[in-house]
């Protein structure tokens, strides 16, 4: 499934890595469109995240990684830290106060990756930007 992300000034096209992680792809795909802020990551590096609090995606880990690489969404479903999704815009070592995590890889931005960065600096020094996934047409 392609998407269509708005994520502040930027839209970003994307694919849901079905064959990848298709549990997370499922869940998440039921809750288009979703909407929500990104802010500045805490600990992890040059990425930007959406906390989720106790929400429960019902899946586990699947194509998981502490790593991103730019351009990829990463869903931790919760555990020792809360549920949250990450993008990645430069290194990312993925992890919380807790130490280190592993998100499930289930999303991959496919068009104006050279926007990523400003995103993730305006974002930094602007504060939450808003971000809406949505089915692309």
């Amino acid at each position: 499934m392609k998407l269509k992300i708005t994520a502040g000034p930027f839209v970003f096209d994307a694919v849901l890595e079905t064959e990848k992680a298709p549990e997370t792809c499922k869940s998440f795909a039921a809750h288009l469109p979703f909407r929500s802020q990104v802010v500045h990551v805490r600990w992890s590096g040059e990425g930007v995240w959406i906390p989720l609090g106790d929400k429960d995606f019902g899946v586990g880990y699947e194509n998981h990684t502490s790593y991103p690489a730019p351009g990829q969404f990463i869903l931790y479903p919760g555990g020792i830290s809360e549920t949250e999704i990450l993008l990645a815009y430069g290194g990312v070592h993925f992890a919380s106060k807790m130490g280190q995590l592993a998100g499930n890889h289930f999303i991959t931005v496919t068009s104006n990756l050279d926007k990523l960065h400003e995103l993730g600096t305006m974002a930094l020094w602007k504060g939450a930007q808003d971000i809406v996934f949505e089915k692309a047409e």
